[in-house]
């Protein structure tokens, strides 16, 4: 009697027991497989570059998604997006280029740029502060051994153009790219019009320790500069006073008129009668000219 009690006991709780149908399971399904989706788009910086990857094979229908969908332009430069909220300003490698160096679209492809950090890592020593660094921008750019904190600190390491660092050191385009060793530099574009050529930018140091090198001293600088300051100034005033000797001679031309010729006298010798013409010649004595008349 007491086992009967015990199984109807137990018995309600099995009828309790809740079963999902076919639509709530489906459902349940389809939340797995989209938080699943979710999760994986969360660790793909680009995930439209697998599908360019696959355009050749057709494999997806959005395949037709170009791989350059994470480089933005911007006023003629390219920056690529990496996915982290900022740009690298750094151009893009090319996807597949021909014997010549050339892409697919005939265009010049850009050069490749090595500017991975080396394993192990080598430490450089900042000229300035004396700390160690693995990157800096000045020795990527310039190799010049100097860390980002002294080079944000210092006036000195600004940028100068080619054609500003000509003009204000004496330069010429031999001490540039002939002269051992290259000045190296980074190359941007015009800001004043996009359609111009690049700028070439130097460092400001290395542009001035090049005219050490050239000139000598700082001394002979301030000279060449004082010395082609004087030709300049004589070159003006030579230029002036010939424009004021013209304009004097427009105006008053009789003071300024030249003589082509010396004005010849004539010697004539003696007299010769004609009695049939009743007229007399005579000639010059030291030209051909001879002249007739008649007496009165």
């Amino acid at each position: 009697m007491s086992a009967e009690v015990s199984t109807d006991e137990a018995a309600p709780p099995a009828e309790k027991k809740s079963k999902l149908t076919n639509a709530q399971k489906a459902r349940i399904e389809r939340n797995l497989a989209k938080a699943q989706k979710l999760r994986e788009a969360k660790l793909v910086l680009h995930p439209f570059k697998d599908l360019a990857s696959n355009k050749d094979r057709g494999s997806h229908p959005d395949a037709a998604l170009s791989q350059e969908s994470s480089v933005i332009k911007v006023q003629g430069t390219k920056y690529i997006d990496s996915g982290g909220g900022f740009l690298l300003e750094q151009p893009v490698l090319p996807t597949a280029s021909g014997p010549e160096g050339l892409n697919k679209s005939g265009e010049e492809a850009p050069p490749i740029l090595d500017d991975a950090i080396a394993i192990p890592v080598q430490y450089e020593e900042c000229l300035e502060c004396g700390d160690m660094f693995a990157d800096s921008y000045l020795f990527n750019n310039f190799g010049h051994s100097a860390c980002d904190k002294c080079r944000d600190k210092d006036e000195r390491y600004a940028l100068i153009t080619r054609t500003e660092a000509k003009a204000e050191y004496l330069l010429k385009d031999c001490d540039f790219d002939k002269r051992e060793p290259k000045l190296r530099y980074i190359s941007r574009k015009n800001p004043h019009n996009v359609r111009w050529g690049e700028m070439k930018l130097y460092l400001h140091l290395q542009i001035h320790q090049r005219a050490l090198e050239v000139w000598g001293s700082e001394e002979e600088l301030v000279r060449q500069h004082e010395s082609r300051e004087d030709k300049r100034e004589e070159g003006k005033a030579r230029k002036y006073n010939k424009k004021m000797k013209q304009l004097r001679m427009e105006v008053r031309s009789s003071i300024y008129t030249k003589k082509t010729h010396e004005v010849h006298e004539h010697e004539f010798g003696p007299d010769t009668y004609n009695e049939e013409e009743d007229t007399y010649t005579h000639t010059c004595l030291t030209c051909p000219y001879s002249e007739t008349y008649e007496k009165m």
